[in-house]
Formats: structure tokens, C-alpha cells, sequence
């Protein structure tokens, strides 16, 4: 039995001594195995209510209201979002009927409860900036430029860079100049309703948008969001929790207080129950599966657009796609475990599970 490496460190509290020791890789090998599950255990709250549920499901919903609200069926922008929004509102409304209602999936199998979950996301709202949906700026921003096989940062910016030129195509079919983008009053309420509304008011959202390139990079980072990042982070969940010791739901004991009194039984009797652990595989398993009737990114079947350049920009964004997805297939063939989450042929075109 083993967990996948961690962090180096794992303490009860903020401030080390005798009840509250810091756990190293040189201790007894059960010590050390228990303390990477009790941070995966965290992490898994963490992934699932913040990474997964806020900032691909309720983000992308706030976008969609804003949308519905401020842009006429006729705007170009209505039109090149509407893909990426659906089915988004229905299966938000299902997560919080089953999983994350009072008595939903996650209270059940989870160490926190409804209250504690809304009290979590509610601190993680204070610190969601739009500069960490902007891909390439959040990579940035977390050291994450050089690290090596980090395969979530290359297979991400060759799909935002895709999305980014697709979506500056169709910007500028409709956008002269900068100062068309400052007169759409749509579009400026569209982006501030986002910021008040949605964000409450938050600063870390702009309110307006005045040149043609901040409008790409917006919707941009709409649509990256709606599609790869919710693919990255949804789609692995089996993969990831299918191993229960890997990333444990809940734990059923304390930490332990002091070293060397863990042992395979303590770690067992810290594990989720058969039953719960039960609920969490059903759970995952069932958030991996695509629709029959899946759309993947950059298949429009309905066609918004009349324009011929845009279509000629959608033609184009399919090739791109298309060989992005065969780098990907190419080096995934040469690799023991392949990297595929972001592979478009992979990725929906919306939040739609």
C-alpha cells in the first residue's frame, strides 16, 4: 500500500511542538503514509468544492446568467458563447440537489458538511482573481513555467492559444477598433454584471473592457474555462479516487498526536468505510462519463453564425484542434502513462456533467 508522493511536510497545526509534530519521510514508513493521506484527504475537498465545483461549474454559470441578462440573441458574443454554456445551468442544479445539498452525496461521504462546504468556497471566493483563469498568467504565477512533463501546462496552452486565435477571428469580423468595444453597451454590461453580481462586487474582476484584445483574452478565458480547465479537472476524478487510500473522502480517526504509534491497522481504521467508500466510487464514476450526445470543442452543429469568416475562423479552429490532438496522441504513444484530459477530441464543449 502506498500513496503518491506529497507534500514534504505535514503538521497538525501552524505551530510545531510536542503534540502537534511534524511528519518527515524518514519516520516509521506508517507515520509517513498516514500523513500523505490526511493531506490528501484535505485535497480532496479542496479539488472538489473549489478546483472542480467553483471554478468550472458556479464560474461558468455566473458567465452564462451574465450572458442571458445583458447580450441579445443577435450579438456576435451570444452567439460564439451558446455552445459553451450548454446544458451548464441544468447540471448545476442537480449538483446541489445530490451532492451538495444538507443531506447530498458529499455530505454523506465527506469530513464537512453543508455549512462547512459553503464556508469554504465562500473563502476561496475571496481570493479568485480573473487573472487565474487566464491560462498561460496563472501558470505563471504559480512557478509552474519550467517544470518538466508538467504535461497540464503544455496540453493547456496549445488549447488556449487554439481558442485564443479562434476567438480574436471572430472579434475583429465584428469589431473595427478598440472604441467599438468601449461603445457596446451590452458588452460592458455583460462584463460588469460578471464583476458585481456574480464576483459580489469583487476588485479581482474587471468591470469594464476597453481595447479588442481584453475582450479576446475575456472570453477567452470564458471559454477555456467552460471547456479544457473543467476537462482537466473532472475527467481524472476516477482515475485519482478509484484508489481510495489515494485520496481519502473523509477519515474516520484523529491524527495522531505524537509519532510512532501508527501502524496497517490504525491506517485501515482511519480509512472511509466500506460503504462510504462505496458511494464515493458510484460518484466519481458517474462524473467521468461523457454524454451520448457529447459536443466536443470546436463541433458547433447549430450553426449561430451567418458570417462567412467566421465560419472560415471555425473551419480553421477545428484543423488547429485536430493537430493539437495529434501532438498529443503522438507523445502520449512514447509515454508509460499518457496525459489526456486536455486532448481536444476529449474535451466538451461545456460544463455538462
Amino acid at each position: 500500500m502506498s500513496c503518491l508522493p506529497l507534500l514534504y511536510l505535514n503538521q497538525l497545526s501552524q505551530t510545531p511542538g510536542e503534540m502537534s509534530p511534524i511528519f518527515l519521510p524518514r519516520d516509521n514508513k506508517y507515520d509517513w503514509m498516514l500523513a500523505k493521506m490526511w493531506v490528501r484527504s484535505s485535497d480532496f475537498l479542496v479539488h472538489q468544492l473549489v478546483t472542480h465545483l467553483l471554478k468550472t461549474h458556479l464560474l461558468s454559470e455566473v458567465f452564462e446568467m451574465a450572458m442571458y441578462r445583458q447580450l441579445s440573441a443577435v450579438h456576435p458574443v451570444y452567439k460564439l458563447l451558446m455552445p459553451h454554456v450548454r446544458f451548464t445551468i441544468a447540471i448545476n442544479a442537480k449538483a446541489r440537489e445530490k451532492l451538495i445539498s444538507k443531506d447530498g452525496i458529499f455530505s454523506q461521504v465527506s469530513s464537512i458538511n453543508g455549512a462547512g462546504m459553503g464556508k469554504l468556497i465562500q473563502n476561496a471566493m475571496k481570493t479568485l482573481t480573473y487573472e487565474s483563469l487566464c491560462f498561460p498568467e496563472d501558470i505563471k504565477a504559480r512557478g509552474m513555467e519550467d517544470v518538466p512533463k508538467y504535461y497540464y501546462r503544455d496540453d493547456g496552452k496549445m488549447v488556449w492559444k487554439a481558442i485564443h486565435c479562434f476567438v480574436s477571428a471572430v472579434i475583429k469580423t465584428y469589431y473595427r477598433s478598440d472604441k467599438a468595444v468601449q461603445k457596446d453597451v451590452e458588452i460592458q454590461e455583460f462584463v460588469k454584471d460578471v464583476a458585481c453580481f456574480g464576483m459580489n462586487n469583487s476588485d479581482n474582476f474587471p468591470k469594464s473592457l476597453s481595447s479588442r484584445e481584453q475582450l479576446v483574452e475575456y472570453l477567452t478565458a470564458v471559454i477555456f474555462t467552460a471547456s479544457a480547465q473543467h476537462a482537466a479537472v473532472n475527467f481524472g476524478q476516477f482515475d485519482w479516487y478509484g484508489w481510495i487510500p489515494n485520496s481519502p473522502s473523509t477519515m474516520r480517526k484523529p491524527p495522531p498526536q505524537q509519532k510512532g504509534q501508527v501502524d496497517l491497522k490504525y491506517i485501515m481504521e482511519s480509512l472511509p468505510d466500506r460503504e462510504c467508500s462505496s458511494k464515493v466510487l458510484g460518484t466519481v464514476w458517474s462524473l467521468t462519463r461523457t454524454q451520448e450526445n457529447e459536443l466536443y470543442l470546436g463541433t458547433y452543429p447549430d450553426m449561430y453564425f451567418t458570417e462567412q469568416p467566421v465560419k472560415e475562423a471555425i473551419k480553421t479552429f477545428r484543423h488547429k484542434l485536430d493537430e493539437v490532438t495529434n501532438i498529443i496522441k503522438s507523445r502520449n504513444e512514447k509515454l508509460t502513462l499518457g496525459y489526456c484530459y486536455l486532448s481536444p477530441d476529449k474535451i466538451p464543449n461545456s460544463v455538462a456533467i
